[in-house]
This record gives structure tokens, sequence and C-alpha cells, in this order.
């Protein structure tokens, strides 16, 4: 909620990028959950595709986004709000990663394995829009909010070849 109305007041792209990736980590926490309550190669292959759909989703979208915001010159706002958001939220997604990654290795686990690289990607994406924001907030690279938008595209994508890829 509170990335939503920092990238509504700042027009940003990639806060809006990073709030639908935040969502997108909260449906995957819960396909684990989901893939954990039962047993089963089907249920983990199901449990993976769900994410890497997510993921192709948010890439599409940000990558529309980004490069419209480029085309036209858009100079989107300084959002105060969400570099503290953002800046918080890294913090605490980069011990949730390695949290998860344990846990994941320890369970042999490939659904839980990949829920900690989705966090620990989230956590990368995290730094990548804070740096964007603040170098808009600090030094008016407005163009700086879209390019990190692409990296939130970069990343998708990558995770999305990497569940459709593997064999599980």
């Amino acid at each position: 909620m509170v990335l939503a109305i920092a990238a509504i007041s700042a027009k940003s792209v990639a806060l809006a990028g990073f709030g639908l990736d935040s969502l997108i980590g909260i449906g995957a926490s819960t396909v684990v959950v989901w893939e954990l309550s039962g047993t089963g190669e089907e249920r983990q292959r199901r449990a993976l595709k769900l994410i890497g759909v997510g993921f192709a989703a948010l890439a599409v979208y940000v990558l529309v986004q980004s490069t419209w915001v480029l085309a036209t010159g858009y100079h989107p706002h300084h959002s105060p709000l969400g570099i503290g958001w953002t800046a918080i939220t890294a913090a605490v997604m980069f011990a949730l990663a390695a949290g998860k990654a344990r846990t994941g290795a320890a369970l042999d686990n490939p659904v839980l394995k990949t829920e900690g690289r989705v966090t620990l990607i989230d956590t990368l994406l995290a730094a990548a829009v804070l740096l964007g924001l603040v170098l808009n907030a600090t030094v008016g690279w407005w163009w700086a909010d879209p390019a990190a938008g692409y990296v939130l595209v970069y990343y998708a994508l990558r995770e999305v070849r990497e569940i459709f890829s593997a064999e599980h």
C-alpha cells in the first residue's frame, strides 16, 4: 500500500514495478506454503510455473512502462516516501532471502530454494530502484527511474528463463 501511494504520487515506473514485484513475492510465498502442504513433483512443477508466470507478467508491464517514459521524456517526481520505504524493504528482504536459502537447502526443496532466489532478486531490485529514486531526487537524473525499471525487467526475465528451463 505504501509503495502504491509513493508510486502514484511520484508517477514512478520503478516504484510501480517494485510494488508489483512485491505482490508477486507475496504470491510466490503463498505458492510455497501451498506446495509445502502437499507432496509430489507435479505439485512442485505447478508451483514453479505459477511463480514464473508472475515474473513474466511483471517483465512485460515494466518493459512497456519504462519504454513509454523514456520515449515521451516524462519526468517522474521525487519520492521521499518511496526512498525511505524502499531502503527499509531492501534491508529486511536481504535477511529473509538468507533464511529462505538456508531452509530450502536444508530441506532440499526446489520450490523453497527458488523462493529464496526470488527474495534475493527482490533485494537487488529494491537496491536498483532505490538508486534510481535517489539519482532522480538528488541530481535530477529523471531517466534513472525508468532505467531502474529495466533492471527489474532483466531480473524478472532471468528468473522466468531459470524456472521454465530447469529440470525439476
